[in-house]
């Protein structure tokens, strides 16, 4: 089953292979630090934390905010730093970031974010499928 799954909230979580598509295209380190934007229920977060440093996610939905850092909270990440806010304009108070992934329903990177890129910043060149 590779398609969207509704998650509550209007919202769904990507088809694991476009997942697996945008986790590949960033090239993750483990001594990486990464924001993310659009945590909606964790499953993109896991694997940043699983291959990175530290992960810093912002979710705009209260509920799934909640749902996502008690579920990851449980599962005992304790590299995820949880935000809940709209994340049009980055997380300012822990830039640089050496990647920013954006699963949220956006075309790009919000502009306001890309000033907290590391120097060695690494974006991923890929497109919706």
């Amino acid at each position: 089953m590779d398609e969207a799954i509704p998650i509550g909230h209007e919202q769904t979580i990507s088809q694991p292979s476009f997942v697996l598509e945008m986790t590949l295209a960033i090239k993750l380190q483990h001594h990486s630090k990464e924001l993310e934007i659009g945590t909606g229920s964790g499953f993109q977060t896991t694997l940043l934390a699983a291959f990175s440093n530290s992960v810093y996610t912002i979710e705009r939905i209260a509920a799934l905010h909640e749902q996502a850092k008690e579920r990851l909270e449980k599962a005992g990440f304790s590299n995820i730093h949880f935000k809940l806010d709209d994340g049009s304009t980055g997380w300012e108070d822990h830039a640089p970031y050496n990647r920013i992934m954006v699963t949220a329903a956006a075309t790009q990177v919000p502009r306001e974010a890309v000033p907290f890129h590391h120097p060695q910043f690494v974006t991923g060149n890929y497109r919706p499928m």
